[in-house]
């Protein structure tokens, strides 16, 4: 069986748009949460919530200085699914360009 647990979650967290905004918000730079949270239309512990499942799969990191939470993206889990990706769609591309290439002989034999 295969393991990929991690990037599971990490699919699964980003599988919601409240916390793809999150992270594409937080693409642009770190953000205290109650910035990531006033654009948003809910509550400031509904944001948290959101943080903590992209916390939890390894997306987004914080830390806490005072009563301020900074949180910021890791780049690891990221290149991680984008790796994952990026084999899938190298993968797809191969069998298309082999349907491609048996389509155009086909096409000639007619």
């Amino acid at each position: 069986m295969l393991k990929y647990q991690p990037l599971d979650l990490a699919f699964q967290a980003l599988g919601d748009p409240t916390r793809r905004a999150l992270v594409e918000r937080l693409a642009g730079g770190p953000a205290t949460v109650s910035e990531l949270a006033q654009p948003l239309p809910m509550s400031l512990p509904a944001v948290m919530l959101h943080l903590k499942v992209l916390e939890e799969s390894g997306l987004v990191r914080s830390e806490k200085k005072g009563r301020v939470r900074t949180c910021r993206i890791d780049p690891k889990m990221l290149s991680q699914a984008e790796h994952w990706v990026a084999a899938r769609r190298a993968s797809w591309e191969r069998n298309l360009d082999r349907l491609g290439a048996f389509l155009d002989q086909d096409m000639e034999e007619k």
